[in-house]
């Protein structure tokens, strides 16, 4: 029997699994949270594969340890096409990924040009060859690297105010790769759908599509018929590194995690 109590454990280099989290809370209110951000580790988009697939299973080992989830979610495409074997064969415990969401978007082209706009690591990773392979193969793939909207993202969500002109700069290059064609962006990282109403600004009359709904979709099927607590608890921010407390404070209470720690 499952103790109501464990939580669900996201993992993320920041807090870009954030916008995972909010689709599984809205699914599942009651649920214990645990929410890890790797701050010593960030950012993962210019690491090496090799790094990511030790540091990832390891870490995410140590927090199993500490917190005993029920279910663990690599709330991070960097993480997930890199790591997210080596971290199942490592826990016993199940573990959702999180990938381009180029299937669904596949889906929903019309012109067939789509791009994948992640980070560096994200984009370069056969994963996402074999997803174009397998479900977009009438279509035009453009992808996309942006360390910039990564960090665009993080300093929103520490209260400070985007530039629509960073944000128009970082997108030009996939922009003018895709040309006007172009009618659907998968957000291949986390991160990104926080900075949705910024990209709609700077990309109008395109589609957006990220993976947070599917995967809190796979999150309630994995726990289905499982026990909840009565109350749900506060939920736990865990930082690898320093905790910028002071920084993301409110945006964190915001997601239910009221608790701030450190690993």
């Amino acid at each position: 029997m499952t103790d109501p109590n464990a939580p669900l454990l996201f993992f993320d280099s920041g807090v870009g699994g954030l916008s995972v989290l909010a689709p599984t809370r809205a699914l599942l209110p009651a649920a214990p949270i645990v929410y890890a951000a790797d701050s010593a580790g960030f950012p993962y988009g210019t690491k090496s594969e090799a790094e990511l697939a030790a540091r990832v299973p390891a870490l995410l080992g140590r927090l199993v340890e500490r917190f005993h989830p029920r279910l663990a979610v690599i709330a991070c495409n960097t993480a997930s096409t890199i790591a997210l074997e080596h971290v199942r064969a490592a826990l016993d415990i199940p573990v959702v990924g999180t990938v381009p969401a180029i299937k669904p978007a596949a889906e929903r082209s019309r012109s067939r040009v789509i791009a994948v706009l992640g980070t560096e690591a994200t984009v370069r990773q056969p994963y996402v060859d074999d997803l174009a392979e397998r479900f977009a193969t009438d279509c035009r793939i453009v992808r996309h690297g942006s360390p910039e909207l990564v960090r665009l993202a993080e300093a929103k969500l520490a209260g400070k105010q985007v530039d629509p002109a960073e944000i128009a700069a970082a997108v030009a290059p996939l922009q003018a790769a895709a040309g006007a064609n172009l009618d659907t962006v998968v957000l291949a990282c986390t991160h990104f759908p926080l900075l949705g109403a910024e990209l709609a600004a700077a990309l109008p009359g395109v589609d957006f599509v990220d993976g947070g709904p599917g995967i809190a979709r796979r999150i309630a099927h994995l726990t289905r018929g499982q026990p909840w607590p009565d109350d749900a608890p506060p939920g736990v921010a865990v930082f690898t590194g320093h905790s910028p407390v002071q920084a993301l404070g409110n945006a964190l209470r915001d997601y239910g995690l009221s608790q701030i720690l450190r690993l």
